[in-house]
């Protein structure tokens, strides 16, 4: 594995919290405690991090994504060996079912003994009750898929291993040459959930020089033609579609029925393999930004995480890179901070790796994973469809 590490300048930008639809102490024996290491950077024998994140639950599924990939990608870093440096790196795996207060018991009880390294959370809820468990007792933290922007910058001991929602906007912007001057209208559902994607958009790409136009549709609503027809109304050069629930399939129809995917780039996130069939006829014509789908990036690190998941009789998907990098961020903390918190801690800012997207990197100013993202599109594949990548956006251009 070829690591090195880098403190990155600059100025961080704030962006509004947003979740995409799938368009989601003391050492003890045998334990990495607060006093594992020492400031004299000696190793320890043992080492215990806690994996807390949904076996069971609304989010298993990403939940076994991120599961798989990371029992991969620590086998990964640790050469098949499960141990770095002498010190043997022993997981406590615990379901939190997608609860923020089961996974806060979880904690607790890891904490209490003597496990000071978290790493976990599907759920922007339970990722940040977990950040302000990992503050209270100031314990490493790494969260995984769970989206939310106000998890980055949240805390000193927390980090993520994933992408948040600001990365998400910051792609859709992608598909415009240039943003300043652009109209995009933001349809969605108005409730939390839609609101929150035109603040994301409005503070991100409305930063940019874009005029934003909501177009929120009640959640009661079944008959999407008269929105469909105020989207072409607007005349916008770019619609942001965030849309979740039983009337996806519903509203791509109209959309696609009305002329408006032939109108006006329409861009939506991309989420997992099974979510490739709901959009019906509409789904060559959808242009999608995307986190990560195997057929994506293109390097030795994404191969070997595919190979290993593969054998293991797993599914590469949505969120694999997420335990995948876990993995290569807790050997990282380990190796170098020998289960020492502040050691870790600064262990893991700026650094850089190769992981399944390539090089990326903890932003050392907030915590927040720089890395590539793509656009990609759904082409027919027998009785269903594959994604194809389209381009890729730099880690920089699609920095939060």
């Amino acid at each position: 594995m070829r690591v090195s590490k880098k403190l990155l300048l600059g100025s961080v930008v704030a962006a509004a919290a947003l979740v995409l639809s799938a368009c989601a102490p003391q050492a003890g024996a045998g334990s990495g405690g607060a006093d594992a290491g020492g400031d004299d950077g000696g190793s320890v024998a043992e080492i215990t991090a806690g994996v807390i994140t949904s076996e069971t639950g609304p989010l298993a599924g990403y939940g076994k994504q991120y599961l798989d990939a990371f029992k991969a990608g620590l086998d990964y870093a640790t050469d098949g060996t499960g141990e770095i440096d002498g010190t043997t790196i022993t997981i406590e795996y615990r379901d939190d079912a997608g609860d923020p207060d089961t996974a806060v018991t979880a904690a607790k009880q890891l904490i209490g003994e003597g496990v000071n390294i978290l790493l976990g959370s599907a759920s922007s809820g339970v990722a940040l009750a977990m950040a302000e468990q990992a503050a209270q007792n100031k314990v490493l933290f790494i969260s995984g898929p769970a989206a939310a922007d106000a998890i980055t910058g949240v805390n000193e001991y927390t980090f993520r291993s994933g992408r948040q929602s600001a990365q998400d906007v910051a792609t859709a912007g992608t598909f415009l040459d240039d943003i300043n001057g652009k109209s995009i209208a933001v349809f969605a559902q108005n409730n939390a959930f839609g609101q929150g994607n035109v603040a994301a958009v409005e503070a991100i790409l409305g930063a940019q020089g874009a005029t934003v136009t909501p177009v929120l549709v009640a959640e009661d609503v079944t008959e999407f033609t008269p929105f469909a027809q105020q989207v072409l109304s607007a005349e916008p050069d770019l619609v942001f579609v965030a849309w979740a629930g039983a009337t996806s399939g519903a509203m791509w129809q109209a959309m696609s029925q009305q002329g408006v995917l032939e109108t006006v780039p329409v861009v939506t996130g991309l989420g997992d393999a099974a979510t490739f069939g709901a959009y019906g006829e509409a789904s060559e014509q959808i242009n999608f930004l995307n986190h990560y789908f195997p057929g994506g990036p293109d390097n030795e690190v994404n191969t070997a995480m595919i190979e290993a998941i593969e054998s293991a009789g797993g599914t590469v998907d949505l969120f694999s890179p997420d335990g995948f990098n876990a993995a290569i961020m807790l050997v990282q903390a380990v190796k170098e901070g020998a289960g020492d918190v502040d050691a870790m801690i600064a262990a893991l800012e700026g650094f850089e790796f190769e992981g399944p997207k390539g090089t990326t990197t903890v932003r050392a100013d907030d915590h927040a994973l720089l890395q590539e993202m793509y656009q990609a599109k759904l082409i027919v594949d027998g009785d269903g469809f594959v994604a194809e990548l389209v381009d890729t956006a730099a880690p920089a251009d699609v920095a939060p």
